[in-house]
């Protein structure tokens, strides 16, 4: 069976001549495939795509060895599935948590690292326990837990935690940045971040608003045990599917900031919609405990709620993403390799009552610094496989958008 792709080198150019029949004969909804497999289901992360779209794309448009990118690598489904295909892996985001999940999905541990974690768990399991059971003796009842470990300072922490909450937090903090070595310290401080909304007061990942809980004391380090577990298990089992010659690198860059970068086959991404989501907002309390400049990323967030709702001449437009986009093209045609593919995964917003197109923009952005538009393709959304701001973003269905680098292309 022949290649959707074919390579051709010669005179020290090198041309990728598309074939769309074959990616057009994919259901690209694959409605009853599992998503959660090895490291994706390590934390959550509002709005993302499923593995088998980045998959089948790589797959088609790229060859073992070469280098995939993702300018928006979110929560790292990209970078997983070109390592999992014996392809080397970059990624690039703004959001320090999400380069914190990439970094965790993406590893693969060291000799000794499994047992750190092993009994990492061990020792909050026995915490969680000990806490649980505190005061249940008549005779001899005991005081609450109380860490002496630092936590974040603020009126944060007040709003949306439990003072027992906020000590077993900080308790399980201190124990994730304790760890010797470096790749167990991110995939325990990965695990740690995901129960985070969970045990707060803030309602869901997807709603920022405060509501009770009833959360028990001993329940925090309970819920990390569990979560601990599942992710070294993850990515234990990764970690024995990944040749070691392969390399994989996140950068905590904003791409409008036009990052260094080496040169790469592919580019696979899905983009944030205009108005959907707000990732500075509800990651929050979650960037505060792990000490991160959310400030920072809440200026330079692309697409966010915030930026697009805001009143004035100098609110956000469907021209102020297509003008961010053409200046990532404009990085993208120096990095790219020439004649090979950018793709995106992207559905409509709405912006001020108006429909917008964002496939339409990308390619007009994308024409405007040479690409050529070969495919788009539409998918239809299963209605659990993507969350958004349930006001703004009621996106039913998305398009594939495949580009070409024309600097080189026949």
């Amino acid at each position: 069976m022949k290649s959707a792709t074919e390579v051709h080198k010669g005179d020290g150019t090198e041309t990728q001549f598309f074939n769309a029949t074959r990616l057009r004969h994919v259901d690209f909804d694959f409605a009853d495939s599992k998503t959660g497999y090895l490291t994706h289901g390590l934390h959550p992360y509002p709005a993302k795509f499923i593995p088998q779209i980045p998959e089948t794309l790589i797959r088609e448009l790229s060859s073992e060895g070469d280098t995939v990118a993702d300018v928006f690598c979110g929560s790292g489904t990209t970078l997983v599935e070109a390592l999992l295909m014996n392809r080397n892996a970059i990624g690039f985001d703004a959001n320090p948590l999400a380069c914190l999940i990439t970094k965790a999905k993406t590893t693969r541990f060291a000799d000794g690292e499994k047992a750190l974690l092993l009994s990492l768990v061990a020792k909050a399991q026995d915490q969680a326990d000990s806490i649980a059971n505190a005061g249940k003796t008549l005779f001899h009842p005991s005081e609450s837990f109380t860490s002496v470990a630092p936590r974040p300072s603020g009126q944060a922490l007040d709003f949306w935690f439990e003072p027992f909450v906020v000590e077993e937090l900080a308790e399980i903090l201190l124990w994730c940045n304790g760890l010797p070595a470096e790749s167990a310290r991110t995939v325990a401080l990965v695990a740690f971040s995901s129960i985070i909304v969970t045990v707060s007061k803030q309602d869901s990942d997807t709603r920022y608003v405060r509501r009770k809980k009833n959360a028990a004391p001993g329940e925090t380090m309970a819920r990390f045990a569990r979560a601990l577990e599942s992710a070294l298990i993850g990515v234990d089992a990764f970690s024995h599917r990944i040749q070691p010659e392969l390399s994989c690198e996140v950068i905590h860059a904003n791409v409008l900031k036009q990052p260094a970068s080496h040169p790469f086959d592919l580019m696979v991404c899905s983009p944030p919609y205009p108005n959907a989501f707000s990732y500075h907002l509800y990651h929050m309390t979650r960037m505060i405990w792990l000490g991160m400049d959310q400030p920072t990323f809440k200026r330079e967030e692309i697409g966010s709620h915030r930026k697009y709702s805001a009143k004035g001449q100098n609110a956000a437009s469907a021209g102020t993403f297509q003008g961010e986009m053409q200046m990532i093209f404009a990085w993208l045609r120096t990095h790219l390799k020439a004649g090979r593919f950018a793709c995106f995964v992207v559905g409509d917003s709405t912006i001020r009552g108006e429909r917008v197109n964002n496939a339409d923009l990308i390619s007009a952005a994308g024409q405007s610094e040479g690409f050529l538009e070969v495919a788009r393709i539409s998918r239809r959304l299963q209605a659990t496989k993507k969350a958004f701001n349930p006001v703004i973003g009621k996106i039913k269905d998305e398009r594939i958008l495949i580009l070409q680098n024309g600097r080189g292309a026949m």
